[in-house]
């Protein structure tokens, strides 16, 4: 199959926080563990087609195309789907809370990898339920700030809250809270403890928080960049910048089926 980008309206106008900083977003962000789309392959009773809204750069969707026959990949941003990396079964589709292009009751898999707040709950939910089939699951995860150590920590949390916490839209809110306040209209059943990690330098850990959506609405409001004005504070308290440092984050996934 060949790589496709096909373009499909939205019901309705998304906020585009990403398009501007595609390729930060592509290098910097964590990588999914192998574990959690093994987990998600073995609650499918068939692995034909999986659908995973919000791609982004397409980081979940390869994932997946190791474990499903075909991978269809939507994203509202046309920057982020021309900077997913093409596979052979993955179709990458510019589009939101809707894949027009999916038939009904056709899909074993759905994922919402760090998106689901940013979605029409309502129109993605009737979405779910068009073109999911039976026994089909829908998992969506999210993961919070990181953390590496009390010291970084702190002043992570202070650029956080005290200089960006304006700039952050209120869908993060959501993340905040693993996704608990969202209603989730499907027979939900426990997913095993997923633990998301990385070993960063310093420059990991600044290209990270410079793809933050806060950052880019900071930038558009103000001018200048948050993240290099406070760069010499974060180095300070990181120390040898060349200095490889664990990093987690706390993860979060709801999954079910339909009733």
């Amino acid at each position: 199959m060949r790589f496709k980008a096909k373009f499909h309206k939205n019901p309705k106008a998304f906020k585009d926080n990403f398009s501007t900083q595609t390729a930060i977003y592509a290098s910097h962000r964590p990588q999914y563990p192998d574990v959690l789309f093994r987990y998600l392959a073995g609650e499918c009773r068939e692995r034909k087609l999986a659908w995973d809204a919000g791609t982004g750069n397409g980081q979940a969707a390869r994932k997946l195309a190791l474990h499903y026959d075909q991978v269809y990949a939507t994203d509202a941003s046309s920057a982020q789907i021309f900077n997913a990396v093409p596979q052979s079964n993955i179709t990458y589709a510019v589009a939101n809370e809707q894949a027009p292009a999916l038939k009904r009751r056709t899909v074993n898999l759905i994922t919402v990898a760090q998106a689901l707040h940013w979605f029409d709950i309502d129109v993605f939910y009737a979405e779910v339920e068009r073109v999911l089939k039976k026994y089909g699951v829908l998992a969506c995860w999210s993961y919070k700030l990181f953390r590496i150590n009390s010291e970084v920590d702190r002043e992570i949390d202070w650029l956080y809250t005290d200089i960006l916490g304006s700039y952050w839209d209120r869908e993060r809110r959501l993340v905040d809270t693993g996704y608990r306040t969202l209603s989730f209209p499907f027979r939900e059943f426990r997913a095993p403890r997923i633990e998301l990690k990385a070993a960063w330098n310093f420059e990991n850990m600044i290209g990270f928080m410079s793809s933050w959506s806060a950052v880019a609405n900071y930038k558009k409001r103000e001018g200048h960049d948050p993240i290099l004005e406070n760069k010499d504070r974060l180095k300070t308290v990181w120390g040898d910048p060349d200095e490889m440092k664990n990093v987690m984050w706390p993860f979060s996934i709801r999954a079910g089926r339909v009733r």
